[in-house]
């Protein structure tokens, strides 16, 4: 039976010549050969000891040196990483003996709740430390058995690819003269996981029945939420090591339907850009691929924040483009709209820490920040950030100096003239205002002596 877009393809032939080659399936590139990437079980029998290869010791040990190097806050028994090598000491053969005889009870997730930047927050569940471990460990014998199989166009959490190649990826099409994008959201994705349905896609290629059991039991762990335990009736929570896994495994269906159309397309996670010739087109896919994800999937589509657009209308995990044919990558307005915000909470002015500590927090998320975005171009909203960080600091300093004294005995060291120390510290202005009155005597080189970094400086070095 023909799908929905083989049947409206009359529409999509009265396109310009350069609309129908630009919507030919794409050919795949051959991914590229990594000493980490490993090669697939070549027959299902194979798979029928993923439980012995789990529980190898070399397999233990990478998953133990991964979940360490992870990092992150305890579980819902308090365990913390620091304590995982003694905790594994005393309960390790019994919990093996267990897994083997399908009869290990993972521990419920931690609820904790994550402020999204538009608003709202994301739900996110911390396995014990323990059931992180075992989830890691699951997660390297499983990774290689699917992951040959998925789609090229899936980048979120696959090894070798990261969220600035689909970036890059979606620059590509636009370039190409697919200037309309299909923006599907889908809503709760990770809490409305179809169990039976994800299930039988890892049965698909996973024929041990102990370890489909054990990730059964990781679905219907459960979740605390306030010291009481919620059960899980779907849903995969965020959080443990193998949830962005179960997530691929599923959306890979979708991957699958739209390279069968002849569809271009980025996915990251539950991130997915779709990429026409036309507003018109654009519609047809909107309506077509949803009525599948629902239909086919069992999931929902966010209908108030998907959308068919021009992708510089539209952000794309955290990135926006610039409308020229070059589709220059940019920082996101609401991407920056964020930053700024997380600049303002930790130079509030009312916030009681040294100023060294206030600058090395700053640091560590600017850089990590400008770690993320420094694939955008971006030099002039670096340069003004750069600016206001520097007056927020000028302005939590003056902040500090709270009596005339002070602030004349610390302006006069700043080499400030004797008549604009006594003016400038007996001014009834804001500290708002007054910072940018002692833009002159703190200026960029004082911060730099006080160890702040520069977002512009870096940007430069990185590119």
């Amino acid at each position: 039976m023909r799908s929905y877009e083989e049947q409206r393809q009359p529409n999509i032939s009265q396109e310009s010549c350069q609309q129908r080659e630009a919507l030919k399936p794409p050919e795949e590139p051959q991914a590229p050969s990594s000493s980490s990437a490993q090669v697939a079980p070549s027959s299902r029998k194979a798979e029928n000891n993923l439980l012995e290869r789990m529980l190898e010791g070399d397999n233990l040990r990478l998953a133990y040196k991964r979940v360490v190097q992870n990092g992150g806050a305890p579980g819902v028994d308090n365990v913390t990483v620091a304590n995982l090598q003694a905790y594994l000491k005393i309960h390790w053969e019994s919990v093996k003996a267990e897994l083997l005889a399908c009869t290990y009870r993972p521990a419920p997730v931690k609820r904790v709740e994550i402020p999204k930047p538009g608003g709202g927050v994301r739900l996110l569940g911390i396995p014990t430390v323990m059931d992180r471990f075992l989830q890691q460990a699951l997660l390297q014998v499983m990774n290689p058995i699917f992951d040959a199989h998925f789609s090229w166009y899936s980048y979120g959490f696959r090894p070798g690819k990261s969220e600035h190649d689909a970036v890059k990826q979606a620059q590509r099409y636009i370039q190409r003269g697919l200037r309309w994008v299909v923006d599907l959201d889908l809503k709760k994705f990770f809490d409305e996981v179809n169990h039976d349905m994800l299930m039988a896609r890892v049965a698909r290629k996973v024929t041990d029945k102990r370890v489909l059991t054990l990730i059964r039991a990781y679905l219907n762990a459960g979740v605390m939420v306030d010291g009481e335990l919620e059960r899980s009736r779907e849903g995969t929570p965020q959080g443990g090591p193998l949830s962005p896994l179960l997530a691929n495994i599923l959306l890979d269906d979708l991957d699958k339907e739209l390279s069968g159309r002849g569809l271009r397309f980025v996915r990251y996670a539950d991130d997915c850009n779709i990429f026409v010739a036309s507003k018109r087109a654009g519609e047809r896919v909107m309506e077509s691929v949803s009525r599948f994800v629902e239909g086919k999937l069992r999931l929902k589509v966010n209908r108030e924040k998907s959308a068919v657009a021009r992708p510089w209308y539209r952000k794309f995990l955290g990135f926006s483009f610039l409308s020229q044919k070059q589709a220059t990558i940019r920082i996101a307005p609401k991407s920056l709209i964020a930053c700024k915000e997380s600049i303002r909470e930790l130079t509030h002015r009312t916030w009681s820490i040294s100023m060294e500590e206030r600058i090395s927090r700053l640091n560590r998320y600017l850089m990590g920040w400008l770690g993320y975005f420094r694939l955008a171009s971006a030099k002039t909203h670096l340069q003004k950030l750069d600016q206001r960080i520097r007056r927020r600091l000028r302005m939590c300093l003056w902040k500090q100096w709270k009596r005339v004294r002070t602030r004349i005995r610390e302006l006069r060291s700043l080499g400030v003239p004797e008549w604009a120390c006594f003016r400038m510290a007996n001014s009834r202005r804001g500290a708002w205002e007054m910072s940018r009155n002692t833009n002159n005597a703190l200026p960029t080189s004082y911060w730099e002596a006080k160890g702040l970094k520069s977002l512009l400086s870096r940007y430069l070095e990185l590119c």
